[in-house]
């Protein structure tokens, strides 16, 4: 019985040694501290140890500089998605089916490791492929991921990583809850129902009021048909030069047009506009005849004399037009 005993002592720490060399035995060490946290935060020696085959795991790692020292805006970007990607694997993969590890090292833990694979940008992501037991592959070498296109989202991240590991059930991305977006939005609604509810009493008089919206369409409508729209799909010049040392406010040719030129049309359209509304609603409710005769004079030469300018204008885009109004 003695004999059995001693040797159970001696045979002891002799076994816990050999699950400790044992690959699986490695596994479930990482595995162990990826339930406490993961991504599992990783320096050079760890990184050594994870990555030396043999492996009978997969191995996902994250190389980056996050610290701001170093400069790196997308590693600090995009190491909340990495967080997200480590947390979802460990949730949906708590006993280890997956046999797959998650984990960051960075520059400021390893800078001998990316000595060592001669980095010059980060981050990156080395994905370890196993090298024993079931998926494994013959090449030990690892998959190399790099952000050419900028900053990536975990769904982004999560096929690439996924296509590469052993055929089986992966855990799905678990995205969490921003509580933080919905006070935001909750303040901002209740903020805007309070604001309208104080402001109603002022605000529907103004909304309901016929004369604004004559004017607001009246103005989209002058800005539109004088040209606007032309402008912005041609990119045309405000002015150009008219050879003589001055500039010219017009072109000629119905296919050119002036960004200075637009706006004198859309000020004689407006002009004539005002013109006609004044003589149709303002002079008919004067109580003065003589005010009335006078006005219709006033206007009637307004409207002449800016139709004359506008006809001018046409004769300019169009040389061939003859017709005329003094004194243009």
């Amino acid at each position: 019985m003695k004999l059995l005993s001693l040797l159970s002592l001696v045979l002891l720490p002799l076994g816990a040694l050999a699950a400790k060399k044992a690959p699986g035995g490695k596994f479930w060490g990482f595995q162990s501290k990826a339930l406490q946290s993961s991504p599992v935060k990783l320096n050079d020696a760890s990184y050594e140890e994870l990555t030396t085959a043999p492996r009978d795991y997969s191995a996902v790692i994250l190389l980056t500089a996050v610290e701001a020292r170093f400069g790196c805006q997308l590693c600090r970007e995009f190491q909340p998605e990495w967080d997200i990607v480590g947390k979802s694997w460990v949730k949906g993969d708590r006993q280890g089916a997956t046999r797959t590890l998650v984990g960051t090292l960075d520059f400021a833990d390893g800078k001998n490791t990316f000595q060592k694979l001669m980095l010059q940008t980060a981050p990156i992501i080395l994905l370890f492929p196993p090298t024993t037991g079931p998926g494994a592959k013959a090449d030990a070498q690892p998959i190399r991921y790099d952000f050419t296109t900028g900053p990536r989202t975990a769904e982004q991240i999560y096929p690439w990583i996924t296509r590469h590991l052993p055929e089986g059930p992966q855990p799905p991305i678990y995205r969490p809850f921003n509580y933080m977006r919905l006070v935001v939005v909750t303040t901002i609604l209740l903020g805007a129902i309070s604001f309208l509810s104080i402001a109603a009493p002022y605000l529907l008089p103004l909304i309901q009021n016929r004369n604004l919206w004559a004017a607001i369409s009246l103005i989209i409508i002058l800005l539109f048909t004088s040209g606007h729209m032309f402008n912005h799909i041609r990119n045309v010049p405000y002015v150009t030069p008219d050879g003589k040392g001055g500039v010219q406010y017009f072109v000629g040719g119905f296919s050119n047009q002036l960004g200075l030129e637009t706006q004198i049309v859309a000020a004689i359209y407006g002009v004539l506009s005002f013109a006609t509304i004044a003589l149709a609603l303002r002079v008919p409710r004067m109580t003065s005849s003589n005010q009335q005769q006078v006005m219709v004079f006033v206007w009637g030469a307004v409207m002449f004399g800016m139709y004359g300018f506008l006809m001018r204008v046409f004769k300019i885009k169009n040389g061939g037009y003859p017709f005329r109004l003094p004194p243009f």
